[in-house]
């Protein structure tokens, strides 16, 4: 007979990693990349840019309007937990075989998400908008070196004006964040060209107006394949031009006006003179902005997306060593694709993951004290007892009236009464200065970057103690 002592056996213990692609950030890990969200919000406010938002998943539709059906492959499907027809739809063609997308997708980039809000209330804004954002994006690719499947993302554009003097205020901002972290010119470089021009020169090699995107493709792959997959994609995919195939497998490398000029063959180079005038425009204005040092006109940047329409840049590291750390260009028939004016527009987005091992890799990570300090989570005072019963109870009080005049505030819970190991953890938490309670009115007052102290009446010596400048 059981004798009712008898447990039920316990389930066995399961432990969980995070995705793969995605990224478990502790507080140090999370103050790296919150540093650099705030020079991010920070270029982007000096060059006068507000800051918008908008939600994490839309209709997949939004995305497949304009960047293609190949972005399918790359989002994160999902449903309302309401809609069971469409969750049972999407099984039927799965089983069938069928390919096929779920209503809503996470966000894999915030174009779109842009786009569409400017043509549902963009007539209440004075143009050009200039407007900037940052937040998750999600694709589902193979991870990578540089490459998650979830990241931070910061958009900058400028939303109105068609013009150059628009394409290069906007790489001014990008260029600007790169000076406030240090980067220089020798580290990364500014690569620009025009899906206007490249259009016009592909047309003058043969290529006709329904297989143009498909060359913009192939055009964006070129420096992932060799010269024989390019050559079997071009042939199947009806872009198989004698021209065309010359200059698609032109030599790899950074490619100018001259260089792409001499790769065409004649019958086209002749007329391709007169098509770079955008080109040039875009070229003078950088000379204008002061950023030309940044920047090399390369006839290989496509931009795979095919709602580009004019000036597209990309920025890698002067190595070739990684995968582009912004990208971004022209793209004036986005908005009135999503029910807008017809309206020019022009942004890049940048992410934190690439950024992020650039400046590692460059030594141009900033400690993690100096992070807490320009992101104003230095604590202020350090709150000590110094061992006495009477001073243990003060403690908390200490605390809570600190933290209301603004300070940030903060104890050791060791159970320790050592005033040395205390002071320690002042230091490792890189305190301004520690607060020892010695009875019910003296304090002693340590300036922990000056290494002084003086020991009197906590009226007088807490008056000393100032927040920084937040």
């Amino acid at each position: 007979m059981p004798d009712g002592t008898d447990k039920p056996a316990s389930s066995p213990k399961r432990s969980f990693a995070a995705p793969t692609g995605t990224r478990d950030l502790y507080p140090l890990e999370l103050a790296r990349r919150r540093w650099i969200e705030d020079k991010w919000r920070k270029s982007a406010v000096r060059h006068g840019f507000e800051e918008v938002d908008g939600p994490t998943f839309e209709h997949t539709e939004l995305y497949t309007a304009k960047s293609g059906d190949g972005i399918v492959g790359e989002i994160f499907s999902t449903f309302s937990g309401k809609d069971e027809a469409a969750v049972k739809a999407m099984g039927d063609a799965l089983a069938r075989g069928e390919k096929g997308a779920a209503p809503y997708a996470l966000r894999p980039e915030f174009t779109p998400t842009l786009a569409r809000m400017f043509a549902a209330r963009g007539g209440q804004f004075s143009k050009p908008c200039k407007w900037s954002w940052q937040g998750p994006c999600y694709r589902a690719e193979r991870p990578q070196r540089g490459r998650l499947r979830e990241f931070l993302q910061w958009n900058c554009d400028l939303i109105g004006d068609g013009s150059a003097a628009a394409d290069v205020e906007v790489m001014a901002v990008c260029v600007g964040l790169l000076e406030s972290v240090g980067l220089k010119p020798a580290d990364l470089r500014l690569r620009f060209n025009s899906r206007r021009v490249l259009g016009s020169l592909v047309r003058e090699m043969g290529v006709d107006a329904e297989h143009e995107s498909t060359a913009f493709v192939l055009l964006d792959r070129r420096d992932k394949l060799d010269d024989d997959a390019l050559e079997a994609m071009a042939f199947e995919f009806g872009t198989s031009d004698f021209g065309f195939l010359q200059f698609l497998k032109r030599p790899r490398g950074r490619t100018g006006a001259d260089e792409a000029l001499n790769a065409m063959p004649l019958d086209a180079r002749a007329k391709a003179n007169s098509l770079l005038e955008p080109i040039t425009a875009v070229s003078r204005e950088l000379q204008n902005a002061g950023i030309a040092e940044w920047c090399d006109l390369d006839f290989n940047v496509a931009r795979g997306l095919a709602y580009y329409t004019g000036t597209v840049f990309e920025l890698h590291e002067a190595s070739g060593a990684m995968r582009a750390v912004a990208g971004g260009g022209r793209y004036d028939n986005l908005i009135e694709t999503f029910g807008g004016p017809p309206t020019p527009a022009v942004g890049f987005g940048m992410g934190d993951v690439v950024l992020s091992l650039v400046l590692q890799d460059k030594g141009l990570m900033p400690s993690d004290k100096q992070i807490a300090a320009d992101l104003g989570l230095r604590p202020d005072v350090f709150v000590i007892s110094n061992g006495q019963p009477e001073s243990d109870a003060l403690v908390g009080a200490y605390l809570a009236d600190l933290r209301r005049k603004g300070m940030h505030a903060r104890r050791s819970y060791k159970t320790t009464k050592n005033v040395g190991k205390l002071l320690q953890d002042a230091a490792s938490c890189n305190a301004r200065y520690a607060v020892i309670i010695e009875s019910a009115t003296d304090v002693t007052l340590k300036d922990m970057d000056a290494n002084t102290q003086d020991k009197g009446p906590a009226s007088e010596l807490l008056a000393r103690i100032l927040p920084p400048p937040r």
